[in-house]
């Protein structure tokens, strides 16, 4: 994940001092994510049925592929425009199976359903550490070698991955013929979600944080050099102070002790991060924005972690593949198409009234499901106790 943080600021370094442009930050952006989108729900009908171990190596070496090719054409000085955004959907139709896939995973490497909440909030501390510290690396890196190095590292990283990967020892899962097949396994899903009311609110509710808040890192290159007047090192402290709040949120999380009040901190969550896009928006002053920035992290990552776990937590095991594409849908695949509105937002009215913009969606979202949370409450409490997860 450190390698990958690399990977992303580099590109987005790259393409700004290629082009120049917010909106092609925005396209980049988009491009990496929005295959998402349209290919989660595939991946985690697969992850139903088929191995994720299997499933997982076939997807980290594809992403070894795609970095490595990225190095080798910045290195070289061939690299433009157009192969960076065709590069980044690579990596985003990879993406969409790989996170369902891994995230389902997460269920056989722990067993104990009760232990399921701090097995989540730890794997998101693992990867907001490496959120912390990747950016802060690439500004540092990116001040003394090219972008084609960071890509480099990352591509050499993956072997770590590969290995820990084939290290694993799970019992083989054999899936059989879904009924109907893929569209009859995809309708039941949705079907299911639908029907529950804790996953047919937290869905939109990951969504429209992911939408309106996520875009934040497409913006930060513009706010690092027009705004703040810094350079890549002011880029990356930005994302990394980002990630500091991030990494707080899910230490905070990976310590409770129950499930009780996620559904209050929701709300609350999305709330600060929005408000603290409201004050980056305002901010003129290095210092001050990278406070505010923290809290946007910390909002962010509490709202997607919490929503996780409450999901991974009343949902049906022969269900689980299937609902948590849906949720990698919600905060992953939803991410590009706010970071497309996001750079096209900002070539009109600016970075700054862009992420106002966003944060006042967030605080609106956030006031909506607390109208509404007494039912999600009682819901959720009522799928709790089906399952043993809570007494009483």
């Amino acid at each position: 994940m450190i390698g990958t943080w690399i990977q992303q600021i580099a590109q987005s370094w790259l393409v700004y001092r290629l082009t120049g442009s917010p909106l092609l930050l925005g396209l980049t952006s988009f491009a990496g994510q929005f295959p998402i989108l349209l290919l989660a729900p595939v991946a985690g009908l697969l992850s139903d049925r088929i191995a994720r171990k299997r499933l997982l190596l076939i997807t980290q070496s594809l992403l070894m592929l795609q970095a490595a090719t990225l190095a080798a054409l910045t290195l070289t000085g061939l690299v433009q425009v157009w192969h960076v955004l065709l590069l980044a959907f690579f990596y985003g139709a990879v993406m969409g199976f790989d996170s369902p896939v891994r995230q389902s995973l997460l269920v056989e490497l722990v067993g104990d359903r009760a232990d399921l909440p701090n097995a989540i909030a730890l794997n998101s501390l693992l990867m907001n550490s490496s959120r912390l510290l990747g950016p802060s690396l690439a500004g540092m890196l990116l001040a003394v070698v090219s972008e084609g190095t960071c890509f480099l590292i990352n591509a050499v990283s993956y072997t770590a991955v590969l290995a820990a990967a084939i290290a694993l020892r799970i019992p083989a899962r054999t899936g059989g013929p879904v009924p109907g097949g893929l569209r009859r396994g995809f309708a039941d899903g949705l079907r299911y979600a639908w029907n529950s009311v804790p996953i047919r609110m937290l869905l939109p509710m990951v969504a429209l944080v992911s939408f309106a808040a996520s875009p934040y890192v497409t913006l930060m290159p513009v706010f690092a050099k027009e705004v703040l007047g810094g350079g890549a090192h002011t880029l990356g402290f930005l994302v990394g102070a980002a990630g500091l709040g991030a990494l707080a949120g899910t230490s905070w999380l990976a310590m409770r002790s129950s499930v009780r009040g996620l559904e209050r901190l929701i709300p609350r969550a999305a709330a600060a991060a929005g408000v603290g896009l409201v004050l980056v928006s305002f901010s003129t002053r290095l210092s001050l924005s990278l406070l505010f920035m923290i809290c946007v992290g910390f909002g962010i990552i509490v709202t997607a972690a919490s929503v996780n776990t409450m999901l991974q937590m009343v949902v049906d095991d022969d269900k689980r593949g299937r609902v948590v594409s849906f949720y990698a849908m919600a905060f992953l695949g939803v991410a590009p198409l706010g970071a497309l509105t996001a750079g096209a937002l900002a070539g009109r009215i600016g970075a700054q009234h862009t992420l106002l913009a966003g944060g006042v969606c967030c605080i609106g979202g956030a006031f909506v499901f607390w109208r509404h949370l007494t039912r999600f409450r009682h819901a959720i409490g009522a799928a709790y106790r089906r399952l043993g997860v809570v007494d009483g």
